[in-house]
């Protein structure tokens, strides 16, 4: 069965990255069928919300990490959470 066979509906869950785990690696980029992520650097807004770990994990990989830009692109499939090294990345209920 074809991965896209395998999706559930768009819109109901939307992926979330954790950023205290993001490395910046791009496997979600790479992976996701529907451009649903882009890297960005992070902004000093960005990093204000992370804790020290993650702020010190962020500087040693360039101040860069994955955002969700176009979360209304996802299907679901969960490929990018499968593929994410660090487990930064899950599958969240739409409006839950």
């Amino acid at each position: 069965m074809p991965q896209e066979a395998k999706c559930r509906a768009p819109n109901l869950v939307v992926p979330v990255i954790n950023v205290n785990k993001c490395e910046g690696k791009e496997d979600c980029l790479r992976v996701c069928p529907h451009g649903v992520f882009e890297m960005a650097t992070l902004t000093a807004e960005h990093k204000a919300k992370m804790s020290l770990i993650g702020r010190l994990k962020a500087r040693v990989h360039g101040n860069r990490q994955a955002f969700v830009m176009h979360p209304d692109a996802c299907h679901a499939c969960g490929v990018c959470v499968t593929a994410c090294p660090e487990g930064a990345i899950k599958l969240v209920k739409v409006g839950g």
